[in-house]
Parts: structure tokens; C-alpha cells; sequence
């Protein structure tokens, strides 16, 4: 199955000239040791393996993937010996955009409150709301480029980013335009979740605040917005707010995502799926109804061991997922308080040891499993009709260059280069 791809045609800027000389790419990675495309049309197995590996780029497309002897120049070469080739990887849900800090209520779990009892007494996400609301989107834009900025340095080119910190019209709005001015970093996905929680003001009657939701936010936001989202759990929506919230979005365009079955089941899991969602997330408290809808409508698990671990949390049924053939991705869930974590390759490694992933599905999970929780085919592999995204990755001291050394050891590795849309950022 170990083969090379030639995109010898002159649509796609191919390798070779008419008199048989190699033409010139804009950037050359060649002599990669181990490079894993996720791209089982092209390599060994299903991580699409490639020894000795070269992937070309010019004007932003992927010209090249193959044997490193084989491949073009490039106006810019990169030496990969030693290191370990990846695709671009995609953070598929996070909380990016946000002011204030919650280190208090750390401690507060530490001392045995739960995420619920926080947030039911003022605490925890409406903490942040409060902060979010008094911040300038300029302020906003500042500290999330700084956050992107680590990602990217990660290997990470892709990120989602949610709102659900503002929960009035204009705050929600200016959250989601501090996520697109991260674009300039990394590939912004924005999500809408202006459903995250009943802010405080409107307590006392949370049925007006989920018709402002629809009416009044959704409206407004969804220009800037590539999905909608809704938290329906414990404290927060209900199944039937939450449908109707999703409804609204997806009426206007937007593709479905749901917080689903974190802290109590509530059913949107199955709902949400049978609505055509792209996933569904979280999912420690998932049933067999749930995973049975997830299965027939191709929905992506997308699971959060960031918050496992933070908030000491069951883990989500990953055997029945994998038995079901449901597709499984894994995110930081970065945000102030329950999953205050900033790097997707730890997430890939708790993922395995905290709730069963092999290593194999970890690095699917935080590539071509993540574009696909996020509606794009095009995310998380490399080949023809892929994003021209990877980077390279330097193994721990010691270790060989293969994707297990990366995934064993935290923080173990680092990130050589980065390239995104044909361009070495990194």
C-alpha cells in the first residue's frame, strides 16, 4: 500500500516540466523521518504512514506527497531528519475568547464544590461573564491572539472558537469579532453560544432570555458565526430550549454542536444528532439511544479530557462509541474554569489515559476526526484537496521519531516548524 503521490498535472503546479526538469515548489519539506498524511490513500495503514517523506507547496496547495528523493525543490527547503511529519491539527471546541480570571474557584473544587453548586450560586461561567462584558473587543482580541499564538507554536492551525460569555446581543457580537481577528494566527472556526447559561439578570425568567437568544441575539451574531451551539444540562437548558435554540440556527444556516450529557443526561445528544449535528461534545453521561443517533447520523464524539480531569469527572463510553464505528475527536476545551488547558497534544495523551483511547485514535482525534466535528473534509490530513497545513515535530531527547514517542511523553517534544496554507509560519 506504501506509495508516493504525483500531482503531475498543470492545474495542480506538478513536479515535473515538460523537458523532465523538477519544477520549483515554493516550500520543500523532504527527508522526514516518520510523516503520518491521516490519509490512507497514500502511505501504510490507517495513518497513511511515509518514511523518508517530502511534502511540497506552492501558491497555497499541497503539489507533492511521497518518497523525499522523489520530490521537487523548493524555494524554501526544510530539513525533516529526525523529526516527525503531521497534519495541521485542529482544536475542534474552545472558549478561546474570554476576560477575567477564575484560579479562586479552583480552589473551590479543590476543597469539594462541584462545577454545578458554582455556577448555580453566581460562580463559574456567569464569574467570567461578568469580566467578558466589561472587556473591549480590542481587549478581547489582544489576550486570545496571544492564546492562538501558543497553539499555533503547538502544530495547532485550526481552532474553534465559541462565544457564550457576553449573553446579551452586543457582548456576544463582540466576542465572535475578537474570534475572527484571530484568523490572522490560525484558522478561525467561530461558533455562536449565546445558550452557555442564564446570565443573572435574567434568573428570575429564562424563558425571555431564550427568546432573546433566538430573536434578538441569533439574529445578529449569525453573520459572524459558522455554527450554533447550546449547553443543555444541569443548571442550564433544557432539552426542549435546547432544540429550539439549535432549530433557530440551523434555520439561518448555521451547522448544529451541542455540550451534551456532561454533568446529567438530558437526551440533546440523540436530539441534536437526529437534527443533523456535526457532533456532539463532552458525552460522559451518554445512553444507548444517544450513540444509536450518533451512528445513524454520522455525528462526531467529540470528548474533552481537560475537564475529565479537572472537574475529577466518569469518562464518556468510549468502547460503545468505537464498537459503533462513531467517529471520535478530541479537544482542550480551553476555557478559564473547568479546562483551563492550552495544549491539544496533552489532551491526545489524557485522552489515552484517562479514557481509553489508543494511540492511533488519539492522533486521528486531534486531526482528521476534529476537521470532521467541525463540517470540513478538507481538515487534518494531507494530500490532494487537503488544506496545505502541517508541521514538524521533534521527539523527546532520547526517543525515535514516530508518533508513539510524542503521544507517551508530555510536553516531551517540540515543534519545529509550522506550515499553514503553503506558508512556513512557524
Amino acid at each position: 500500500k506504501l506509495q508516493f503521490l504525483y500531482f503531475i498535472a498543470s492545474k495542480m503546479l506538478g513536479a515535473v516540466t515538460k523537458m523532465g526538469r523538477r519544477m520549483m515548489s515554493d516550500v520543500t519539506v523532504h527527508s522526514i523521518s516518520s510523516l503520518y498524511t491521516m490519509n490512507e490513500k497514500i502511505g501504510a495503514g490507517n495513518l497513511g504512514l511515509i518514511e523518508n517523506a517530502a511534502v511540497s507547496f506552492k501558491d497555497g496547495q499541497v503539489v507533492y506527497v511521497g518518497a523525499s528523493d522523489a520530490a521537487p525543490e523548493g524555494e524554501k527547503m526544510i530539513d525533516g531528519t529526525g523529526m516527525v511529519g503531521v497534519p495541521g491539527l485542529v482544536d475542534c471546541h474552545t472558549h478561546t475568547v474570554h476576560a477575567g480570571t477564575r484560579s479562586e474557584e479552583f480552589g473551590k473544587r479543590l476543597a469539594g464544590a462541584t462545577y454545578t453548586e458554582i455556577l448555580e450560586a453566581g460562580g463559574g461561567i456567569l464569574c467570567t461573564v461578568n469580566a467578558t462584558r466589561e472587556a473591549t473587543v480590542e481587549q478581547l482580541t489582544a489576550t486570545a491572539k496571544q492564546r492562538v499564538a501558543r497553539m499555533l507554536r503547538r502544530g495547532v492551525t485550526t481552532v474553534e472558537i465559541k462565544s457564550g460569555y457576553g449573553l446579551t446581543p452586543q457582548d456576544e457580537l463582540k466576542m465572535l469579532k475578537a474570534a475572527k481577528a484571530c484568523d490572522d494566527t490560525v484558522r478561525v472556526i467561530t461558533t455562536f453560544l449565546g445558550a452557555h447559561t442564564t446570565p443573572q439578570e435574567w434568573r428570575d425568567n429564562k424563558a425571555a432570555y431564550v427568546d432573546q437568544v433566538v430573536n434578538e441575539q441569533l439574529p445578529l451574531v449569525a453573520p459572524y458565526s459558522d455554527a450554533i451551539d447550546v449547553y443543555c444540562d444541569k443548571g442550564a437548558f433544557t432539552l426542549e430550549e435546547g432544540i429550539r435554540i439549535l432549530q433557530a440556527g440551523k434555520d439561518l444556516g448555521l451547522a448544529i454542536k451541542a455540550h451534551s450529557e456532561q454533568v446529567a443526561h438530558t437526551g440533546i445528544a440523540a436530539a441534536a444528532s437526529r437534527m443533523g449535528a456535526i457532533s456532539v461534545d463532552h458525552l460522559e453521561r451518554l445512553d444507548d439511544d444517544g450513540i444509536a443517533a450518533m451512528k445513524e447520523n454520522n455525528t462526531v464524539a467529540v470528548i474533552l479530557p481537560g475537564a475529565q480531569v479537572y472537574l475529577r469527572d466518569t469518562s464518556p463510553p468510549v468502547t460503545q462509541l468505537r464498537e459503533n464505528g462513531i467517529p471520535i475527536a478530541v479537544a482542550t476545551d480551553l476555557n478559564p474554569g473547568s479546562s483551563p488547558v492550552h495544549d491539544l497534544w496533552l489532551c491526545a495523551t489524557l485522552s489515552c489515559i484517562v479514557q481509553g483511547l489508543t494511540m492511533e485514535e488519539a492522533l486521528v482525534g486531534i486531526t482528521r476526526n476534529a476537521g470532521r466535528a467541525l463540517g470540513r473534509a478538507d481538515l487534518g490530513w494531507i494530500g490532494e484537496g487537503s488544506i496545505a497545513d502541517m508541521s514538524l515535530q521533534t521527539p523527546p531527547p532520547g526517543e525515535p521519531p514516530i508518533m508513539q514517542s510524542l503521544l507517551q511523553h508530555i510536553s516531551g517534544h517540540t515543534t519545529s516548524s509550522v506550515i499553514r496554507d503553503g506558508r512556513v509560519v512557524v
